[in-house]
């Protein structure tokens, strides 16, 4: 009958929906212990590269910071400083923790949680360390806490700094209000050193609102500092030069603030005719930001005639850098080129310390200081090897 059939129609029907919906079931039930074994895979890697989420070391530190005790903060940077591959892990880890503490700070208060950068750079005998002994007690006078990383030229033969800057500081190494840390550049380029991005923050999590990181003796090209801080301020002496070294670029168009110093005695009319001719240079220089104009400022840092001005301008810029969203954007550019440093650093290392390239390195080099090969030859050569190399041990995996 015509029911018969209906009837048989249903049940094979629903037979193929049931099949369908246990199939259904099953994928799901598939797709979801993949999901968490991929899940419990990245958080073994994650805690694997940080280090372990309990080490005792790493959050006896973290106490420490969040309670600005100045004996965790230099630790804390002699750690992030070092070579050594386990510690070099519980530095990440140390590094991870202060970020996310930064971040929700930022988050609950906005750009007045965020310190100020200061990067101060020029010529030998500028008068850089006088300079920032003055600003430095100027700063904690007005209840700041200020933190001076002081970077020192390493030996080309022996690797040994005198790290003598803190000495030049005797009034603000007394201070309570104040930290000086001398670190070596053991060889990095650009007047800084590897470890300086690390070290700022560090401080800013033990409660240091003002930053003043002092770079070597610079000539016009090295000017890396400006990747790390806020505002770059350029020291020059009376009778550094003339018009014309004013219009050289490099080092100059990478300023904010321009200071002449030593402004005081028989240096006055020096450091006023150096004041024009730098404020008639940079007419011919084209700004870095349209928001501001790179201004020139006489001071004396024995007098401390000045001073008071300065500070006024580096207000300005910082709320002028802030109302026009530059503040922030500036830190976010800052992350990016510390990334870029570090993984610059570590391709290099990976490069010299690979397994399978220590001999053919050692027989490139003989044959560039012979004469048989190029540099540029010898690098290409290099690198091939070593993308071989990568190639036979993924072939091998």
């Amino acid at each position: 009958m015509w029911w018969q059939g209906l009837f048989t129609s249903i049940s094979v029907t629903g037979s193929c929906c049931v099949s369908i919906f246990l199939t259904f079931i099953m994928a799901v039930a598939l797709l979801s212990r993949l999901i968490c074994r991929n899940l419990s895979l990245n958080t073994k890697n994650i805690s694997a590269t940080t280090g372990g989420t309990g080490d005792p070391l790493v959050q006896r530190l973290l106490k420490g910071l969040r309670a600005g005790h100045r004996a965790s903060l230099a630790e804390s940077i002699t750690l992030v400083e070092t070579s050594h591959p386990k510690k070099k892990l519980q530095a990440r880890q140390l590094l991870t923790e202060v970020l996310q503490d930064a971040k929700y700070t930022y988050y609950l208060y906005g750009t007045k949680s965020l310190s100020l950068r200061l990067g101060l750079s020029g010529p030998p005998g500028a008068g850089k360390s006088t300079f920032i002994e003055r600003l430095g007690k100027f700063y904690t006078a007005k209840g700041h806490k200020v933190a001076v990383l002081a970077v020192d030229p390493s030996s080309a033969t022996t690797g040994g700094s005198l790290l003598g800057d803190k000495t030049r500081m005797p009034e603000l190494s007394r201070d309570m209000n104040a930290y000086i840390r001398p670190s070596p550049s053991r060889g990095h380029l650009g007047g800084v050193t590897r470890s300086t991005n690390e070290a700022i923050v560090l401080c800013e999590a033990a409660g240091f609102d003002i930053i003043i990181v002092e770079t070597i003796g610079v000539g016009q090209s090295e000017f890396s500092v400006v990747d790390m801080v806020d505002l770059f301020a350029l020291i020059i002496p009376p009778g550094g030069g003339d018009e014309l070294q004013g219009l050289k670029r490099g080092i100059m168009e990478m300023s904010d603030l321009i200071v002449v110093n030593k402004s005081d005695g028989d240096l006055i009319p020096a450091a006023r005719r150096m004041q024009y001719e730098y404020i008639s240079a940079l007419k011919y220089i084209r700004p870095k930001s349209k928001h501001w104009s790179i201004p020139v400022k006489r001071i004396s840092s024995l007098t401390g005639e000045g001073i008071d001005e300065l500070w006024d301008l580096m207000q300005k810029y910082r709320k002028i850098m802030e109302d026009c969203g530059k503040f922030v954007s500036c830190r976010r550019s800052q992350r990016r080129a510390w990334l870029w440093t570090h993984l610059k650093d570590s391709l290099v290392s990976t490069f010299i310390n690979s397994s399978g390239l220590k001999e053919k390195i050692d027989q490139i080099e003989q044959e560039v200081m012979d004469g048989v090969l190029s540099p540029g030859d010898a690098a290409d050569i290099l690198l091939q090897e070593h993308i071989d190399v990568l190639k036979q041990k993924d072939r091998k995996i």
